[in-house]
């Protein structure tokens, strides 16, 4: 039989059909290569997303004291209660919230001829929405900057810094409106007062009790960093004098996880005379700070 004739272009043709097949083949392998390790092996796995908190949801904030704690912190003396009295004042005025699930909040108020005593609870649920942080390491940093702000002396002793009177305690005459003494400074603000200590203001201490607002505070119920509650926790306490009387205000904040909890407990007397005994309204504040941990650690 005769042969066909050879073409040299057909075969150079076909040679580079070849080879074009064989480069599509290997970038398509190439680019899949590629596309994997970016879902796989990227920057995402290798710095996975922060542990998120313990906490997703949040307590009914005013059925969290037991009764017997609240009776205790609310006292009437011999004032007796009717049931719905009773009921109105122990079962807490809740917080008006948007999300329950991120922050709520109780208040309670007892009223009586010696003066008035509230309790205020708010709890708060922290979430972080940044995938480096984590939500505990978020709620720490909202504590702290409660802590600062309450200017919680460093290091837990409990001991109030050095008082340093100000130019206008020295200087200002007559008698002041209000007094805000925060114990952790020993700073009382105000107009006409005396720093502690003073010959001015220890002259009648019954007369004007905000002339050594923290006098009755020992190193033991001095605002303080507490180590016993939650991961992190602080007390501050406050005597505040106005024309209307006198009150004590008693803070504890704790956190645990990324919920934070503030406790704030105050009595009000309109005798200047009488003092709120600080002892007594820190460990009830205490107390119910422990009742309250325990009851979210469950």
């Amino acid at each position: 039989m005769p042969r066909k004739p050879f073409v040299p272009g057909a075969a150079l043709v076909v040679a580079a059909a070849l080879a074009a097949g064989l480069t599509a083949c290997t970038g398509s392998s190439s680019t899949g290569d590629e596309a994997g390790d970016a879902k796989s092996g990227g920057a995402a796995s290798s710095n996975p997303a922060a542990e998120p908190g313990r906490y997703q949801t949040l307590p009914e904030a005013c059925g969290l004291p037991a009764r017997g704690t609240l009776r205790g912190m609310l006292p009437g003396g011999d004032q007796q209660l009717s049931r719905t009295e009773a009921k109105k004042i122990y079962d807490g005025q809740p917080d008006i919230t948007y999300d329950t699930d991120r922050r709520v909040g109780c208040r309670w108020t007892r009223e009586t001829t010696a003066g008035t005593r509230h309790l205020s609870l708010d709890i708060q649920r922290v979430v972080s929405y940044d995938a480096a942080v984590s939500d505990d390491d978020k709620a720490q940093g909202i504590y702290d900057s409660k802590e600062l702000a309450a200017q919680i002396p460093p290091g837990g002793n409990g001991s109030p810094s050095p008082a340093t009177p100000s130019p206008s305690a020295t200087k200002g005459k007559g008698k002041s409106k209000g007094t805000t003494t925060n114990s952790s400074t020993g700073d009382a603000t105000g107009k006409g007062k005396a720093p502690s200590g003073s010959p001015s203001g220890a002259s009648d201490p019954s007369a004007d009790p905000s002339a050594d607002p923290s006098a009755d505070l020992s190193d033991s119920t001095a605002p303080r960093v507490l180590d016993d509650l939650g991961d992190t926790a602080f007390l501050n306490d406050k005597l505040v004098t106005a024309d209307s009387g006198v009150h004590r205000d008693v803070t504890v904040v704790f956190r645990t996880s990324n919920v934070i909890v503030t406790l704030a407990y105050d009595q009000w007397s309109t005798d200047k005379t009488m003092l709120p005994d600080s002892q007594e309204l820190q460990d009830k504040a205490r107390s119910l700070a422990g009742e309250l941990s325990e009851s979210l650690s469950e």
